[in-house]
């Protein structure tokens, strides 16, 4: 994928003349630049940080269809999202995969249950495909025994769907290198070029890598897309347009599946202001969320759970489950993101409308909002609206597989499951028989208590274009949200199969440890 000398190679064809520029590497981003390059059209895409380091690895993991925002209303939305999460399930197998969800309903909750009731009919006509069902408090708790009895009135079973968020960015975009597009990360956007009349014909980027600091290229095309979600106005105001965005922090906490033991999600109401909370099995932990709260901080600092979300996400669970006598102690690891919606003004955070939207001021065309869920429709959206700026007009067909076929790979290579080839097979797609191949005796063991393999370490420093410590932890292989302590005491076996992979010297290595360590301290654990 990306060996050798890509990362050089490609910086020196930067200036010659593209169709279309896409700024942001998130799952909004990846989308566009896949269709795009389907379409036939010379694209680029470019990212100040690593693929998916924002908000499209910091998501809840949930491929779903928006109940909650039946609520507010928001139909359409809904529609979509249910239609795009079966359509996700059936070509994203490995990667996309069901999940079975309860929602527990009790006594003096802010919304009565049969109100659940009626909009998960609802829910399930939109998807048409029935799979809800009501069940008594007793019921409930043979489903999850752990469940609290005090207040419990019954609730329902429904099923939406889970991923691991930046393996689905990832996948989209090398799909798309793989068809002849071009896709650069640390690579930021420091000035957007205008032509005379003001309009926007191009960017200045600026190499972020250690290795070149100073390495700048001016970059022009026919169209420029503003895919940076919560980044996005930063950009709008070099046109001297006015901030639209609110700028939404949702954090969560990861506990050890020991101590929180679920087999499908656990949604109900928490029981300080009614919000929706839930808690689910991924990867081998269980993840609590989410908080809605303004951010506050620039962006150009990592986001990181508060005192208060802890407090807030973890009195929830100890109500719910308190057989299970949770404590600060046993929360593992946290980890933040932050979404953008339109600003309308709204006290509660919560009822801002999730969809996405489009502003196309003086040349470039911003995107923003929406969901994982509906990267499709809204690459499709972005793509019609610039199609009279693109050369020779080009028809975008939106009944392409979301996701390629994958190989046919019937390898029974000893030690690897079904359900391991699976899972490789829907986080890295054709690459899957190749990430084999480069695996040494031992490495399709899994690595700790993940679900994560030795082998599949050894190819993302390899070949999915890592600069830093941090990109293959907490992106490639989720180790830093996976293992106790961000993997920590996994260091050494991971750098005697990366440092040699990623040609860092012992200083380099030690540099970036040590990074490592202090940002997973710093946005990753217990906040103090």
């Amino acid at each position: 994928m990306w060996q050798n000398d890509w990362r050089d190679r490609t910086w020196s064809t930067l200036e010659q003349p593209w169709d279309l520029i896409v700024i942001g590497g998130g799952i909004t981003g990846a989308g566009i630049l896949r269709e795009a390059r389907r379409a036939g059209l010379r694209v680029l895409l470019v990212e100040a940080d690593d693929f998916g380091s924002g908000t499209s690895s910091r998501s809840s993991k949930l491929v779903h269809g928006g109940f909650r925002y039946l609520k507010n209303a928001q139909i359409r939305l809904t529609l979509q999202s249910v239609r795009e999460r079966e359509r996700l399930l059936k070509e994203g197998r490995g990667l996309v995969s069901p999940l079975g969800i309860l929602l527990a309903t009790f006594k003096g909750d802010a919304i009565p249950g049969w109100v659940f009731g009626a909009g998960l009919i609802l829910y399930d006509l939109l998807a048409l495909k029935w799979g809800h069902r009501p069940y008594d408090a007793y019921d409930m708790r043979e489903l999850c025994a752990i469940l609290t009895e005090e207040g419990l009135s019954g609730g329902y079973r429904y099923f939406d769907a889970q991923t691991d968020d930046a393996r689905l960015v990832l996948r989209v975009i090398e799909e798309a290198v793989q068809d002849g597009a071009v896709a650069l990360n640390y690579a930021r956007v420091s000035v957007l070029l205008r032509q005379r009349s003001g309009q926007v014909c191009g960017v200045q980027i600026q190499d972020q890598t250690p290795d070149h600091p100073s390495r700048t290229a001016e970059v022009k095309a026919s169209m420029v897309i503003n895919a940076t979600g919560a980044w996005a106005d930063d950009l709008r105001g070099q046109l001297g347009q006015r901030s639209r965005l609110r700028k939404l922090r949702g954090s969560h906490l990861i506990i050890p599946a020991e101590r929180l033991p679920l087999t499908r999600s656990v949604s109900f109401l928490h029981p300080q202001d009614g919000r929706p909370v839930f808690a689910f099995p991924w990867e081998g932990v269980t993840l609590v969320g989410t908080t809605d709260e303004d951010h506050e901080f620039p962006l150009d600092i990592e986001p990181a759970i508060s005192p208060g979300e802890v407090e807030y996400l973890l009195k929830a669970v100890q109500v719910t489950f308190p057989v299970q006598e949770l404590d600060l102690k046993d929360i593992q690891g946290t980890f933040s993101g932050v979404r953008p919606v339109v600003n309308t003004g709204k006290a509660d955070p919560s009822k801002e409308s999730r969809e996405h939207v489009f502003w196309l001021e003086k040349g470039l065309l911003t995107v923003t909002g929406g969901k994982l869920t509906t990267f499709r429709l809204m690459a499709h959206d972005a793509l019609e609206r610039t199609r009279s700026h693109l050369p020779g007009k080009p028809e975008f067909d939106p009944d392409q597989r979301v996701l390629a076929e994958p190989p046919d790979f019937t390898s029974s290579i000893e030690g690897l499951t079904p359900s391991a080839r699976l899972r490789l097979l829907g986080r890295h797609g054709a690459n899957a028989p190749h990430l084999l191949a480069a695996a040494q005796p031992g490495e399709l063991e899994p690595i700790g208590r993940s679900f994560s393999l030795w082998a599949e370490l050894r190819w993302a420093a390899r070949s999915e274009a890592v600069v830093h410590l941090d990109d293959l932890l907490l992106r490639r292989v989720r180790l830093g949200l996976l293992l106790p302590e961000g993997g920590l005491h996994h260091l050494a076996a991971i750098r005697s199969i990366v440092q040699p992979e990623l040609g860092w010297d012992d200083a380099r290595w030690e540099q970036e440890a040590a990074s490592y360590i202090s940002l997973w301290k710093q946005c990753y654990s217990l906040p103090g």
